[in-house]
């Protein structure tokens, strides 16, 4: 079988000590997770983060840097993800409007993300990972991805 990775996009988003998470999933057994999607064709992976912030929580973003980027392998399912993590800042709600797999957008302290994380309702361990490593200062420019021109 042909190896096809997924490759995503993340956007933590933090605010008055709140971060930004999407509620997502079936209603009865929802998870949380970070603003994230897969990059489409023709994209950077810049352009994919404010696109799947704006869609999934209605908020315009600007990303500011790079935490990481996360290999996620989940061979029960034969799919391997490729995460670019992104630290963004909330510009403005400009829409209600969510993607019909968003239940709900939250503003969630830190200790109210552990309590989900310790209650195994988060979309991945890469949520939390996210968190602690931007809070350790992981930090890389957006200059770090290389785009090359088209022709």
């Amino acid at each position: 079988m042909a190896f096809s990775p997924h490759v995503t996009v993340a956007a933590l988003i933090k605010r008055d000590d709140r971060y930004l998470l999407v509620e997502e999933g079936d209603p009865d057994a929802s998870v949380f997770n970070q603003p994230a999607g897969h990059i489409e064709a023709g994209e950077t992976p810049v352009q994919a983060c404010i696109r799947e912030v704006l869609e999934e929580t209605g908020w315009q973003a600007r990303p500011s840097h790079l935490i990481g980027i996360y290999l996620l392998e989940l061979p029960d399912q034969n799919k391997t993800y490729y995460r670019f993590g992104f630290r963004a800042e909330a510009l403005e709600q400009v829409s209600d409007q969510l993607d019909p797999d968003i239940i709900a957008c939250h503003w969630l302290t830190l200790a109210e993300i552990q309590q989900l994380n310790q209650q195994q309702r988060l979309r991945s361990d890469l949520v939390m990972q996210l968190i602690e490593d931007d809070l350790s200062g992981q930090h890389f420019p957006l200059s770090l991805i290389r785009e090359q021109p088209r022709k």
